[in-house]
């Protein structure tokens, strides 16, 4: 057991054992104020660059609406250049991708030798509001707006700890709507992440085809829904709307069409010998080394790691389903997107299980009301399998039928710094697609960083400097 003082409150580190908790312990450091005695790298992680030191907005004597003066003189300490290497900036607004990072390569001539990472500068504090002003139903709508993409897996994570914790069962019929919402949210972000991956290595063909085959699963979802993204469908408990048995030839049609094209997707790309050559032994990340760094999703079942939530605590209605977790042995970029691409047809094999489960049980019967507070001092811990990888949520709840603390851990978040071992001794060219291929999801920024070419040093401008040199003399 270990124990620390809870007004300095130290901790040994496990980051040199386990690299995958490097981030974690920082963002503790930074949110909570845990120091963490042996760990290799203490700068911040998640606060921006002007936080004040000694504030640490989870704690619970901080409070949400609170804005605390701005240190602009506590700037982020990148890494010093190894010897003989040039600084290539990519970010923090990089033209293939649609969201801000910054990644700051170190190179000798074309070859990536190093990397740093700066991220979180748009941290938008969700967990704190999670725990501060709203209720658990409240919660579980903004948990579906933590992600664009895969929104409706956050929901799902969410009112799966709340039932845990308040001890309910969610009626059969919903769990399977759950399961087909879910399935078709990983089908159009694999088709869509497909495309956005044709075209970073410049193959738009593959963008056009995918994001058309893509546009029937968005309509479907809008459907069923009532949204074509942000569904607003899950409720704490259950579903808001039912897929009544008269929709469910309409819903099985369009799956069956795109399953068509989809396996002349997978046919296309497997023979296209140029594809290949471009993705093979690209962005390596070994079966030891996904381990190492804790990977998830097809990040590290591309490197022959039988991972997957629904598999392994299997959730919803997936007991009940059957269902291949598709691996691969390659470890670089062409397995991950063969895992994608082969996992697609898997979930349309989910779809159409679970609408046969519809057509059998009662309609109607699609959740299970709350009537009682949940008490305070109960733990609940979910994990779903999103597209990008598990999606795991943790509660501990509160008093007043409001949680006391509640964390979110995307998939991104342990994938992300893999990359630094997957772009280690590759070229320049390959790192943006090794970098898609863990399918990322950023947060926006709001600075940017300046070089003086007279001088070459670097600093980080507030926005009140840059407001001041853009607006017009008074």
């Amino acid at each position: 057991d270990v124990s620390a003082d809870a007004r300095r409150p130290r901790l040994p580190s496990i980051t040199p054992v386990i690299a995958g908790a490097n981030w974690s312990e920082r963002e503790i450091r930074d949110l909570l104020g845990v120091e963490f005695d042996g760990h290799p790298d203490p700068r911040r992680l998640v606060l921006s660059d002007d936080w004040p030191q000694g504030v640490h907005p989870l704690r619970r004597d901080f409070d949400y609406s609170a804005k605390p003066p701005a240190r602009p003189e506590n700037a982020y300490p990148f890494k010093d250049n190894p010897p003989g290497t040039t600084v290539v900036a990519m970010g923090p607004y990089f033209p293939v991708f649609e969201e801000a990072t910054y990644f700051r390569l170190y190179v000798e001539g074309e070859k990536v030798v190093d990397v740093d990472y700066r991220g979180f500068y748009a941290h938008r504090g969700i967990e704190k509001l999670g725990d501060s002003p709203l209720t658990y139903n409240q919660i579980s709508f903004m948990a579906e707006r933590i992600c664009g993409i895969c929104g409706f897996v956050h929901n799902v994570s969410f009112c799966k700890l709340v039932e845990h914790a308040a001890g309910i069962t969610v009626p059969r019929r919903a769990d399977y709507i759950r399961v087909i919402m879910l399935e078709l949210e990983r089908i159009h972000s694999h088709a869509l992440w497909l495309g956005v991956a044709g075209h970073i290595i410049g193959f738009d063909t593959v963008l056009m085809q995918t994001w058309r085959m893509r546009e029937p699963i968005m309509w479907l979802c809008e459907k069923i829904t009532g949204n074509r993204k942000t569904y607003g469908m899950n409720l704490i408990g259950g579903v808001r709307r039912d897929i009544p048995r008269s929709l469910v030839p309409e819903v099985r049609n369009k799956i069956q069409a795109m399953e068509q094209e989809w396996r002349a997707v997978l046919d296309a790309v497997k023979n296209d010998t140029t594809l290949r050559m471009r993705l093979e032994k690209v962005g390596i990340l070994t079966k030891d080394q996904s381990h190492e760094w804790a990977a998830v999703g097809p990040v590290a079942r591309a490197a022959d790691l039988d991972l997957d939530a629904r598999k392994d605590h299997p959730y919803c209605a997936y007991d009940a389903i059957d269902f291949k977790v598709i691996t691969a042995d390659s470890n670089d970029v062409w397995g991950r997107t063969i895992v994608r691409i082969l996992e697609t047809i898997e979930s349309f094999k989910i779809v159409y299980q679970s609408l046969d489960a519809l057509m059998e049980l009662p309609e109607g019967d699609i959740i299970t009301e709350i009537r009682d507070e949940i008490p305070g001092g109960r733990i609940a811990i979910s994990a779903v399998e999103a597209p990008r990888g598990e999606d795991v949520h943790f509660l501990l709840t509160g008093g007043d039928n409001r949680p006391y603390r509640w964390r979110v851990r995307c998939p991104t978040y342990p994938n992300l710094p893999t990359v630094q071992v997957m772009v280690k001794g590759e070229q320049v060219a390959d790192v943006p697609i090794i970098l898609g291929s863990i399918d990322p999801c950023f947060s926006c920024t709001e600075r940017m960083e300046v070089c003086d070419v007279n001088s070459g040093k670097v600093r980080v401008y507030s926005q009140e400097e840059l407001f001041n040199w853009t607006a017009e003399p008074r």
